[in-house]
């Protein structure tokens, strides 16, 4: 993993999977004010919980893009939501792939909402018939859209491990049923604006993974991390919709395939060894699924 870039006026506190947080440096000249955070998203790709060697060049920059075109969808729909960013006046070296955002009191549960049966939903309904608790029809495939979007939390794990998925019931005895249903409701919402905006445009919205936070004064439920990218969410071309069988998808799915392939040179997703590099051609098809994604989300090509 690279160094994280020194920039006036922040200094470094974390680096997780795909992006770097900084505080603002109170003795430094230029320091922000307030009690916010500085949000860089890096060219970094991670698969198996693995951080890969290889970036793929203008990810990061398409991840704040995407997340910063939905945020504004979002306070525009008239939800009431509100949501962390505060503004997008970074430093230069991080221009395009940073945002300043509020801090918040972050909530131990990740708010999955699956308009579509697949990936670990998929897994549990073919082990219990239901997806987190939540009990679904017989005979559902791969890819099968469900009658009603379902809200599926999962608790989140250390850096390194998996999260896991949980019952509602899970979800509020930990949070409280209050607040696990306002999360749950809100979620639900996102969703279905989002899933109705990408389909619209020949997307289909899969499932998609929310996190949210209390502001630390008001206590206000806000909006945070990222939103509706395709590190968060699943988004398919809805011209190659196919149940039954693994959907075309605009994210990292290539470089899923690729680490389990032969092509990869044997490597061992459940051994210690680190994933091996990725080749040029991986690179630039992963590239491309993200910028696909991009242009027929926002109607606006990249670059």
């Amino acid at each position: 993993m690279t160094t994280p870039p020194s920039l006036p006026g922040w200094r470094h506190t974390y680096s997780g999977k795909v992006r770097e947080l900084y505080e603002p440096d109170r003795d430094a000249p230029g320091a922000a004010a307030g009690d916010v955070v500085l949000v860089v998203a890096s060219d970094r790709v991670s698969a198996f919980d693995h951080v890969l060697s290889t970036p793929i060049p203008d990810k990061g920059a398409v991840l704040t893009a995407m997340s910063l075109w939905w945020f504004e969808r979002i306070g525009a729909s008239g939800s009431g939501l509100p949501h962390h960013v505060v503004s997008t006046d970074v430093p230069a070296a991080v221009a395009g792939r940073a945002m300043v955002c509020r801090r918040l009191d972050m909530l131990p549960v990740e708010c999955v909402v699956r308009g579509y049966l697949t990936g670990s939903g998929l897994s549990d309904y073919r082990d219990t018939g239901a997806v987190c608790g939540v009990p679904l029809p017989d005979g559902l495939q791969d890819g099968d859209r469900l009658d009603e979007p379902i809200f599926t939390p999962a608790t989140k794990a250390a850096h390194g491990q998996h999260d896991e998925n949980v019952s509602y019931e899970q979800a509020a005895d930990r949070l409280g049923h209050a607040v696990a249903g306002r999360l749950r409701d809100e979620a639900l919402q996102v969703y279905a604006m989002a899933e109705r905006t990408a389909r619209e445009r020949g997307v289909l919205l899969a499932d998609t993974k929310l996190e949210f936070g209390t502001d630390p004064v008001s206590g206000e439920l806000t909006l945070g991390d990222e939103v509706l990218t395709p590190d968060s969410s699943r988004f398919w071309p809805a011209e190659g919709w196919v149940p039954g069988r693994s959907q075309p998808s605009f994210d990292k799915q290539v470089v899923r395939d690729w680490l389990t392939s032969a092509a990869s040179g044997g490597w061992d997703r459940a051994s210690d060894v680190p994933p091996p590099p990725l080749p040029a051609e991986v690179v630039e098809r992963t590239r491309d699924r993200y910028l696909e994604a991009y242009r027929r989300l926002t109607g606006t090509s990249w670059g």
